[in-house]
This record gives structure tokens, sequence and C-alpha cells, in this order.
């Protein structure tokens, strides 16, 4: 499997509106930061983690052709506002693709988008998206897809686990319950805001505190903030690393057979 990291940034985006500090004007190209999203690619199959606001942006740079299925993480609008650019993928099979979510993000999506799911009469508008409510583990084609309940500050988010990959954005908590599902990875993404504390996200010692007990083969921080500047990397432990817009990196594909 393939990872790509579409976009490795926080709400805000790097550099944010307005600001001229040392990260929002660097010159490293990884310290430029769209909004949080993930895409993951097993064969033919595209898998899409989030419809962030530069979705189309990050799916021009990256080549994407085509989605097969997305997996929200929560309903906030850096992980979601970018919904409607899922229209350029609908157009290239006119099929709706399915999406998954847990019921309150899904209630959430429908109520504030619901022209994406169903079709107004008289608007000539199809909708782009089938909505499946997770309750549990998913099977996508065969690739089998963990949910992990996350807290997020006072709500809660979904990281997801596939194979020994597990992706964990936006959360300031891992509960006790999904511990055993985060065991022997190769890699874990992991919310990292920035150096100082927060109240809905892992800071950077608290990530590190977070995951250092799961033992991944490799840890990367990402939803970095315009606090973080890159090349301010070798600060990390021995095992973590910043993520960064196109990143890519491969596990070997899980076995199929559920």
């Amino acid at each position: 499997m393939k990872f790509t990291i579409l976009g490795s940034g926080t709400s805000t985006g790097v550099p944010m509106i307005g600001c001229a500090c040392e990260v929002c004007s660097s010159k490293d190209p990884r310290d430029v930061r769209t909004r949080a999203s993930l895409l993951i690619q097993s064969g033919a199959r595209n898998i899409l983690v989030d419809t962030s606001p530069d979705l189309r942006s990050q799916a021009l740079r990256e080549r994407i052709s085509h989605i097969d299925a997305v997996l929200f993480t929560h309903s906030h609008a850096d992980h979601v506002n970018g919904i409607d650019d899922m229209r350029g993928f609908y157009l290239q099979r006119r099929e709706k693709i399915p999406c998954f979510a847990d019921k309150k993000t899904l209630d959430i999506l429908m109520l504030g988008f619901s022209y994406i799911f169903t079709e107004r009469k008289g608007s000539g508008y199809k909708p782009l998206l089938e909505p499946h409510a997770i309750t549990g583990p998913l099977d996508l084609s065969g690739l089998t897809v963990i949910p992990v309940p996350l807290t997020h500050g006072g709500v809660s988010s979904l990281g997801y686990r596939i194979g020994n990959f597990a992706y964990l954005t936006d959360c300031n908590k891992l509960p006790e319950s999904s511990l055993p599902l985060l065991a022997g990875l190769d890699v874990l993404v992991i919310d990292g805001l920035r150096w100082n504390p927060h109240p809905t996200h892992f800071n950077i010692e608290a990530a590190v505190a977070a995951a250092a007990p799961l033992r991944p083969k490799r840890a990367i921080l990402t939803h970095l903030s315009h606090d973080i500047l890159y090349a301010d990397e070798g600060k990390l432990p021995a095992g973590f690393e910043f993520a960064y817009d196109g990143m890519t990196f491969e596990t070997q594909d899980p076995d199929l057979s559920v």
C-alpha cells in the first residue's frame, strides 16, 4: 500500500493569512501546509481520508484520477468543506462514491451539504456521495479498515487503521479501549499541532508521550501549525518526524481476505 499526505496543516493552513512569522515566510516548501488529509492506494483503489478545503489543489498536485471511497474523521470544517470538489471524481464515472463516517458526523454532513447526498427536485445536480454509518470494521473491496475512536477536546473523532498503518489526526487523547487497536504498527501518523499545549489537539510533547508506548517503527506528526518549522525536526526524539504535503511512504499490503 502507498500513502500520501495530501495535507499536513492545521485549520488555517500554512502560511496563515496575514501572518509574516518565520514559518509563514519560510522558503522551505515543507513549511507550506494545506489542510490535513490523506490518500491511501492499494492496487488500483484510491481511498481518501477527509475532504479538506484544499482538496482540488491537492488532487491536481498529486494527479489523482479517481476516488473509490471516502473516510471522514469528523465534521469540523477543515476536514469536510472541500466536499464539493468530489464532483470532479463523480464525473469520471457518474456513479455515487461511497463515504463512511460515524452517525453523528454523517448527520451533520447531510444537514449542511444535503445536495451532495440527495437530489433536489429540479436542481439538475446529481448526488455525489453515498453515505454509510460506521458501526465497526469496514470491508472496502477486501481491504479491512478498522475505525479507532479518539478524543478531540469535548468531541470525538475517528482514526483509521489499515494493516500496520494508522492515521490519528485531530485528537488530544487516545481512549484506553483504542490502544489494543494500535499495537504492532509500522507507521503511525498522529496529531502534533504545536510545541505549546492546546485544549483539543496533542502538542508535540503529548503526541510523543501518547505514541511512544505503542512502539511504532515510524511516527509522523501531522496537522501542524505555523508554530512548527520543518527545519526543527531534529528536536524530535528518534523515530519521530514531521509530515509535509506530498510526503509518501509504503507498507506491505495486508491480507485482503477478511
